[in-house]
């Protein structure tokens, strides 16, 4: 990004998240950079333990800066279920599986939580985390965003994640908010190009 006076190097294959940091990010003046390099990932019971690990396994591995970020969807009638592996419950369950379990329960209340943890070789990781309340929907709708976001509805709004743009869902998003407390810390910190 021409005039940006900071790059960050992001370790995911996840598109999605690039154009999201892009969005939230750039307002700072910091560049991201797509580093297909992610660390190991280890089943944990929280976003920011899976972030925190993973940076700091890609940040030695790789020898650089970069961030990591990990999300999760927290269904409260399911005890915080598929949580910190949403990921692999979206692969195997899908939407239509997660809607089932569902079935039959009065309470839909959900939350979206996101991790985004930073690391350099010779440091300890810095997590930044990032929450949105909602619920989820009967059917989905939209076809936005990634993952369960056209069944997640955030608080206040009649539309799902999936029916936002990219810029709306920025706006309210887990990821986002997380982003932009990573991008606080890291305009102010004596931090420079990771290039």
């Amino acid at each position: 990004m021409p005039g940006s006076s900071k790059q960050v190097a992001f370790a995911t294959s996840n598109k999605g998240k690039i154009e999201e940091a892009r969005i939230v990010l750039s307002p700072f003046g910091i560049a991201v950079r797509p580093f297909n390099g992610k660390g190991l990932e280890i089943q944990a019971e929280t976003v920011s333990e899976v972030a925190a690990f993973s940076a700091k396994v890609a940040s030695r591995t790789y020898r650089r800066a970069l961030i990591v970020e990990d999300a999760g969807l927290f269904i409260e009638s399911l005890h915080g279920f598929p949580g910190p592996f949403s990921s692999y419950s979206y692969k195997t369950l899908g939407i239509g599986g997660l809607l089932s379990l569902l079935d039959g329960t009065r309470s839909r209340r959900a939350s979206f939580k996101s991790a985004v943890a930073y690391c350099d070789p010779a440091g300890e990781p810095r997590v930044f985390e990032g929450l949105v309340t909602g619920m989820i929907s009967r059917s989905p709708s939209g076809a936005n965003g990634f993952g369960f976001d056209p069944v997640f509805v955030p608080s206040g709004s009649r539309r799902s994640m999936g029916q936002l743009t990219l810029e709306e869902k920025c706006e309210v998003s887990h990821r986002g908010e997380a982003l932009r407390k990573f991008a606080a810390w890291y305009t102010e910190s004596n931090t420079g190009q990771l290039f």
